[in-house]
């Protein structure tokens, strides 16, 4: 780089820009635009072309509109609507019926299968209390209805429940549904 008396010069690491007055050896002496007349070493120095502009050259890799986008808060994604009828389906549901709680019911009395159910239903509905979970649904069946008997009174017996018949549509007569009061 060549520079002349006369040249306009940039200040690099500064925001200083003037015009050579004198050049003796590497030292550059500078006007400033306010009258200060400044010494540089040449390599702190760059020559500024007259048709060196800052400004064409901000946006030449980029459009306006992408730098204005990235610098604007974005907005809140939607979250999903969830529809007014699946939100008050139940969590969890626990089926009952025998041949889903054991490999083979051969060789067990109804008795014993009723108490296998009614340990299998309380056992699911303590931890549902412990984990906070509002709604179950014990799938029973229709049958003779001593199982929906037996787990009416198991219900009964906590004071933090309600309990009624599930959702027709999607279960029959075969389900009740426990709503689990959260204090």
């Amino acid at each position: 780089m060549h520079l002349n008396l006369g040249d306009l010069v940039l200040v690099l690491d500064e925001d200083l820009s003037g015009v050579i007055q004198k050049i003796e050896g590497d030292i550059i002496s500078i006007e400033t635009q306010d009258g200060f007349l400044l010494k540089f070493e040449v390599n702190e120095l760059v020559k500024k072309n007259k048709d060196d502009t800052i400004t064409p050259n901000i946006f030449s890799n980029s459009s306006l509109h992408s730098v204005v986008s990235e610098k604007e808060i974005p907005k809140r994604k939607n979250q999903p609507k969830v529809r007014a009828k699946d939100r008050f389906e139940p969590t969890m549901e626990v089926d009952l019926h025998i041949h889903q709680l054991v490999k083979s019911s051969r060789g067990m009395t109804n008795h014993d299968m009723l108490t296998h159910q009614l340990d299998t239903a309380k056992h699911k509905l303590e931890f549902a209390i412990n984990k906070r979970i509002q709604k179950i649904v014990f799938i029973h069946g229709v049958g003779e209805g001593v199982l929906k008997m037996e787990l009416d009174y198991l219900f009964g017996r906590y004071s933090n429940i309600k309990f009624y018949d599930a959702n027709y549509q999607k279960y029959g007569l075969g389900a009740t549904e426990v709503y689990i009061y959260q204090n």
